[in-house]
């Protein structure tokens, strides 16, 4: 037994031996690493594709997409291989994806992202509003899309000729509420919080209200004579599991703002 124990180890700690094992280790080590290499190479990899042409703004749907086999060698850049990852996005404002195409990251986004989505999430009736706002009346960039908001007016109650009162009062009063943000954007019309690697600055809430209130905010916003200021205060109503219906909050204010104004539309 000690015979054989000091052969074995004359026999590794022979030179010759641990340079032989050495190489055939090493061509080991290099056959199944190349192998491995070709089997990555050559096994296709499946992935999404659209099924049909998909225009600029348009919902991608389950039925425009299929899967297919690839060499993986084919799949070069951000590609989007998983059908889930592409059902219910949207095919970006400058991008058509042709019929065939994979999805790439850069031409597949959010709702949020395509400006022309608002017109697409208001109900029958109402009229958009673009609210002008900027960091500080929106709260340090802190009202988002799905958020709701009341809007309070402030304004100069001037002193009439016929009056008792001897000096001007400031009226303050919530005058809507409940009110749903569609979208918020920059002053290039791009979306505030599409790209968060982007610091955006707010310059317009848009949201949607009925015509007579939508007159109703705009005859309010003209009173410069009044020194009029509509101003959006962010609520938890979004929070609830169904919010509050929009509504005037202060017949008061309405009152105030159709006394002072005239409003020339046909009815």
């Amino acid at each position: 037994m000690n015979n054989l124990t000091v052969g074995i180890k004359k026999f590794l700690t022979n030179k010759n031996t641990v340079t032989v094992v050495g190489v055939i280790l090493a061509v080991i080590v290099l056959y199944v690493g190349y192998n491995i290499r070709v089997k990555q190479a050559t096994n296709p990899v499946t992935v999404a594709y659209a099924k049909q042409t998909i225009s600029p703004g348009i919902q991608i749907t389950e039925d425009m997409v299929g899967t297919t086999e690839v060499p993986p060698a084919m799949i070069k850049g951000s590609i989007i291989g998983n059908v889930s990852s592409v059902v219910g996005k949207y095919s970006a404002d400058d991008s058509v994806i042709p019929e065939g195409s994979l999805f790439y990251s850069r031409s597949v986004v959010e709702k949020e992202q395509i400006r022309s989505n608002i017109i697409l999430d208001y109900p029958s009736g109402y009229v958009l509003y673009n609210f002008p706002v900027d960091m500080q009346s929106s709260y340090g960039n802190s009202i988002y899309p799905g958020n709701y908001i009341d809007i309070y007016l402030k304004a100069i109650n001037k002193v009439d000729e016929n009056s008792q009162a001897t000096e001007d009062k400031i009226m303050v009063g919530k005058l809507l509420k409940n009110i749903k943000v569609l979208a918020v954007k920059d002053s290039n019309g791009e979306a505030v919080f599409s790209n968060l690697d982007e610091q955006r600055t707010p310059a317009m809430i848009i949201f949607a209200v009925p015509e007579k209130y939508y007159i109703l905010l705009k005859k309010a916003s003209f009173l410069r004579t009044y020194d009029t200021t509509l101003i959006p205060v962010p609520t938890s109503e979004s929070l609830k599991k169904k919010p509050g219906e929009l509504e005037l909050s202060s017949t008061d204010l309405e009152s105030f703002i159709n006394s002072v104004t005239v409003w020339t539309g046909e009815e």
